[in-house]
């Protein structure tokens, strides 16, 4: 023990013909990560190329391991947010677990953490405790309330802050809320932490200083509630959800085909009305009639516009639909299942499968949303749990005999 650990140089890839270099090589990324928004974070991280170490409990690993067993026997959400990642089974409840994180801390670049309220505290591992000891560790804490609230001590999941910050309230018919279907909360969360921890990055090259970032679910959601929260302050009243449409702008929804399809037609103007009514639905009487003119006119007479093109809709298949509507400008979308998606001609045409390798075997993941000249994300193997636990205690610095001993102590 005692040895550097050798896990990142930045001359590492500049000489490493058989990988691609990604312009997050050399960072190190320490987790104690669970669910999906910490996981989530760092996945991206992995994908530009940093390397992640996800720190388990020994013996059952991160809890989403568990939820299902749909892909090859491994779980949906375990397979999405954990590519490209090690994994390192740490008892932190015990002194020599702790102990072994400390020598990976001194090591790390950035330390994520989305545990339960006040857990890294106890653990002596907030950004407090660790900014003297690692002045150029960048701490993420991922939260459900962010501290010093009323809710500061509750424990939150993408639902309970999604219900919290209002977006079942706006999500669903009247008295029927519902909440996405995505987990917004959590992926929000992620991508805040992610682009943070980005910025902390370029200021610590500047400054040589780490940054502590804090992120909760409760303040991602309130920047998606950013439209509605406006609209209640200023108008004091709670729009009613309209399903699959919206309460801005009308019309703006989903309406049957001939076909048994389901086309979703939008306008977002009072230009793209006109050329609606008139190019599609074929009707300049409809497009110049006043009661229409104005988003805020056509609000008010939702019900009566949708009859109109759902009728019309109702005796046209999807293709002619689709057909007329891009003919005029108009945004129009088919509405699709999960299943569907799948197997959409637009991810297979646009080369967005790639095969990740897992414990089961290989499997097709799309690549994460940006396109990059010059660099394409890692798209590494889903780990098996504390599959990297003896390489990384070696790297540290611990011999056989000592990993063996932590073992058997079941510190690892």
């Amino acid at each position: 023990m005692g040895e550097s650990m050798a896990v990142h140089t930045d001359t590492d890839t500049d000489t490493d013909t058989d990988r691609p270099r990604r312009p997050l090589d050399g960072v190190l990324v320490a987790t104690l990560e669970q669910a999906v928004s910490a996981p989530l974070c760092t996945r991206h991280l992995a994908d530009y190329g940093a390397r992640v170490i996800k720190i388990e409990p020994p013996g059952r690993g991160d809890f989403t391991r568990d939820y299902d067993d749909v892909v090859r026997g491994l779980a949906a959400h375990f397979v999405w947010v954990s590519r490209g990642k090690e994994s390192l089974t740490l008892d932190l409840k015990s002194e020599s677990g702790i102990a072994v994180l400390h020598q990976l801390l001194a090591e790390a670049d950035v330390l994520v953490s989305n545990l339960g309220p006040g857990a890294v505290d106890r653990l002596g591992l907030g950004a407090g405790a660790l900014a003297g000891r690692y002045p150029r560790l960048i701490t993420v804490t991922i939260s459900g309330y962010g501290t010093g609230g009323t809710l500061e001590h509750k424990r939150a999941y993408d639902l309970l802050a999604q219900a919290e910050a209002g977006s079942c309230a706006i999500t669903g018919w009247p008295g029927q809320p519902a909440k996405p279907g995505i987990p917004i909360a959590d992926v929000g969360t992620a991508m805040y932490a992610f682009s943070a921890t980005l910025a902390a990055l370029y200021d610590r090259d500047r400054t040589g200083r780490g940054s502590a970032i804090s992120v909760s679910m409760f303040d991602s959601m309130m920047e998606f509630m950013g439209y509605a929260l406006n609209h209640a302050q200023h108008s004091g009243r709670d729009q009613a959800p309209n399903g699959f449409s919206s309460p801005a702008v009308a019309p703006y929804g989903a309406f049957r085909t001939s076909d048994g399809q389901t086309v979703v037609l939008g306008t977002t103007n009072d230009a793209e009305w006109r050329r609606l009514a008139a190019r599609v639905l074929g009707s300049d009487e409809l497009a110049a009639d006043p009661r229409y003119a104005h988003n805020g006119d056509r609000l008010a007479h939702r019900a009566e516009l949708d009859t109109v093109i759902g009728t019309w809709c109702a005796e046209r298949p999807l293709a002619d639909i689709q057909a007329a509507a891009d003919a005029a400008g108009i945004g129009n979308a088919r509405h699709n299942t999960p299943t569907e998606v799948v197997a959409h001609p637009h991810l297979r045409e646009r080369n967005r499968w790639r095969t990740v390798e897992t414990p089961a075997g290989p499997i097709a993941a799309l690549l994460p949303p940006p396109v990059v000249t010059g660099w394409e994300p890692s798209m590494g193997a889903i780990p098996a749990l504390g599959a990297h636990t003896d390489r990384i205690l070696a790297e540290l610095g611990f011999s056989p005999d000592q990993v063996d001993q932590l073992r058997r102590d079941a510190v690892v």
